[in-house]
């Protein structure tokens, strides 16, 4: 029989032996937490990468049928003092050229007679300073500087009846480039866009830089884009012979079958 002390000793092992196997599970289940912890933070950041690329190609795919124009957004980082507080953004311009001067009060009454020289034919353009005057600013700014002398038109979408438009503005002729600053929107949420709509590209809210759509059918799309004048008609009857010749790819949305570029840009004084 026992002893007192060999019973304790006995249920001294045996507490030992708990003990032991207590902090074996304790370990097991840290590194279990642990592996999970890794792995979820692994299936996030995957699912995080996925769906930012995931999401890119699929508004680029979008684009390729019946989204509106888009240029690359500008990433912020100061605004200018004035009115229209312009976004200077962190990309370098498509070709150099200053900020606009955004002068108080920003000049918001009567148009602005524009002709795009083209290669294919003058297209006059009548900008609307009462309803977007920061955008006609800058505008009028980017012509006198020379910045769209030069540049293709890069887009042209035919989906007859939902996206008509001939995009320009960009000099790279990519689509991505810009001036280095953005125009904040100029909305009232009752934008339309019919034939002769002369409205900002852009890449959501307040990206507007230098790129541009001239509508020559009436096309749908929300009130997300600023429109900032009109296409005469004689400047309508040469972009429908730029449209009548399709667009490069075969697909509906991609360059000018005929190539088409902006030779200069005339302001009216």
């Amino acid at each position: 029989m026992p002893t007192n002390e060999q019973r304790r000793a006995a249920a001294k092992r045996k507490l030992e032996r708990q003990l032991q196997r207590r902090a074996q599970r304790a370990k097991r289940r840290r590194t279990i937490a642990m592996s999970v912890t890794v792995l979820a933070t692994v299936l996030v950041v995957g699912l995080v990468y996925f769906l930012a690329t995931q999401g890119g190609n699929d508004d680029a795919e979008a684009a390729g049928q019946t989204d509106p124009p888009a240029s690359d957004e500008l990433p912020a980082t100061e605004t200018t003092d004035g009115p229209c507080g312009y976004i200077i953004g962190g990309e370098e311009p498509a070709r150099e050229v200053a900020v606009p001067e955004d002068v108080d009060p920003t000049p918001a009454e009567g148009t602005v007679e524009t002709t795009l020289a083209t290669n294919q034919g003058e297209i006059g353009v009548s900008l609307d300073r009462a309803a977007a005057p920061c955008t006609v600013q800058s505008f009028v700014h980017l012509a006198e500087s020379g910045y769209f002398d030069d540049s293709p038109c890069h887009r042209l979408v035919t989906s007859e009846g939902s996206l008509e438009v001939l995009q320009c503005g960009d000099p790279t002729g990519t689509g991505s480039g810009g001036p280095g600053y953005a125009i904040p929107d100029e909305l009232t949420g009752e934008e339309t866009y019919g034939r002769g709509t002369l409205a900002m590209a852009n890449a959501g809210p307040d990206t507007n830089g230098s790129q541009f759509f001239i509508v020559y059918g009436d096309s749908e799309l929300p009130p997300s884009y600023t429109v900032f004048g009109t296409v005469d008609e004689a400047g309508l009857g040469v972009v429908d012979e730029i449209a009548e010749a399709g667009e490069a790819t075969g697909g509906g949305d991609g360059p000018p079958e005929t190539e088409t570029i902006i030779e200069s840009v005339g302001i009216a004084s």
